[in-house]
């Protein structure tokens, strides 16, 4: 029996050229590169420039992520593109991508998920795709963080970086046991938790953008248990042993946390995808910038069994397992 599912067909990822290190923060704010790499695991983090805005980081990595599916950009039929930093309040980021890209046919929506949105929208369009309505979709992760940072806080200055990632996902038909795309995907949330990790200050509420609050360890305590949880909920459902997964490929949030998800899932530390040294915490962009550095690295191959997780403001969390 022969069903549609969606190929993980192309990824491409873009990190603006602006870096700003630990030390370039220590002259901003009271720290130090020691004491940033020692609870987060940061080195550096890309800041976007001035007038580069969410659009063009996803416009860039999906121009890569079409090139490496050997399409262009009039074979897209759907955008989905997770993002907690729009361009505008509206209309949807992934309208203006859409138009810059060129694309005049088909739909474009954006999903507010913060740090989940990749895997809300990937999950999003791996239905559309099921249910036959797209048949080539780029799903987008996109942010420009350091737009509502406090620069004067130091435990949250520090995590966040700006960045871009795109897969485009196509529709196929074949046997379960032969597909190389989404698998399976498990999306949570709770608003219970939401002045836990938010940003002070909206359209409706206070007619501001605001900033970036957190409170880190509660943070912390509820990332680790919530996303092993849906981790092995998932891999329960797909009826797939953690250990047999080749790869663990998470939000990039904190070192701290993907170490503490992999040690209670037993999945050892050289399976574990981390390149949060290297750009900090994207949110949205996470996940399919350390998938296209690992696939670059030769790290990820074709067949590989990928599990994704997230955990983001809301709460919202979930998983995602893929096959590459």
């Amino acid at each position: 029996m022969t069903d549609l599912y969606s190929r993980l067909a192309g990824v491409g990822a873009y990190l603006p050229e602006r870096v700003m290190t630990n030390d370039d923060l220590a002259g901003i704010v009271e720290t130090s590169d020691e004491w940033i790499r020692e609870r987060t695991g940061i080195a550096r983090r890309h800041i976007a420039a001035d007038g580069e805005m969410t659009s063009d980081l996803g416009v860039a990595a999906a121009e890569r992520a079409l090139a490496d599916a050997g399409m262009v950009a009039g074979d897209i039929d759907l955008i989905v593109l997770a993002t907690a930093t729009p361009d505008l309040t509206f209309p949807a980021t992934a309208t203006i991508v859409q138009e810059k890209l060129g694309i005049e046919t088909g739909a474009a929506f954006d999903i507010h998920a913060v740090c989940s949105g990749f895997l809300y929208a990937m999950a999003a369009a791996d239905n559309f795709i099921r249910c036959g309505q797209a048949t080539n979709v780029l799903v987008i992760g996109a942010e420009t963080f350091s737009r509502i940072l406090d620069w004067t806080d130091r435990t949250t200055c520090v995590l966040f970086g700006d960045g871009g990632g795109a897969v485009v996902l196509a529709a196929e038909e074949g046997r379960p046991e032969d597909r190389l795309g989404v698998i399976k995907t498990h999306l949570r949330s709770d608003g219970r938790f939401k002045d836990l990790l938010y940003v002070d200050g909206g359209p409706s509420a206070t007619q501001t953008v605001g900033h970036l609050r957190m409170q880190g360890n509660q943070v912390f305590r509820h990332a680790v248990n919530k996303i092993a949880g849906s981790m092995e909920e998932l891999a329960e459902m797909a009826g797939v042993p953690v250990p047999e997964i080749d790869w663990f490929v998470p939000h990039q949030a904190n070192e701290r946390i993907l170490q503490g998800v992999a040690r209670k899932l037993g999945i050892a530390t050289e399976k574990v995808i981390s390149t949060v040294a290297e750009h900090g915490n994207t949110s949205a962009a996470s996940i399919p910038l350390a998938l296209d550095f690992a696939i670059r690295d030769g790290r990820i191959k074709r067949g590989d069994l990928l599990l994704m997780e997230a955990l983001g403001g809301g709460f919202t969390w979930g998983a995602a397992l893929v096959r590459y």
